[in-house]
C-alpha cells in the first residue's frame, strides 16, 4: 500500500514537472529563437528542442524531489 502511494506521488511529480518545464521551455525557446534571429523552419526545431529538454529536466528533478519526500512523515 505504501509503495503504491509512493509510486503515484513520484509519477505525479514527474508529470507536473514535465508540464511546467514544457511550458517554460516553449516560452524561453520562442524568446531565444526570435532574439537570435533563427532562420525559417529552424525556429520550430529550436523551440521543440528547448521545450523537450526543459520538460525532461524539470520532470526529473520534481520526480526526484517527490521520491525524497516519499519516505518522510510529518
Amino acid at each position: 500500500m505504501a509503495s503504491d502511494s509512493c509510486l503515484r506521488r513520484v509519477t505525479t511529480g514527474v508529470v507536473v514537472g514535465g508540464a511546467v518545464g514544457g511550458a517554460v521551455g516553449a516560452v524561453y525557446g520562442t524568446y531565444e529563437a526570435i532574439r537570435y534571429k533563427v532562420p525559417g523552419l529552424l525556429k520550430i526545431r529550436y523551440i521543440g528542442q528547448t521545450t523537450l529538454g526543459s520538460a525532461a529536466i524539470f520532470g526529473l528533478f520534481l520526480g526526484a524531489g517527490s521520491l525524497i519526500h516519499c519516505g518522510k512523515s510529518y
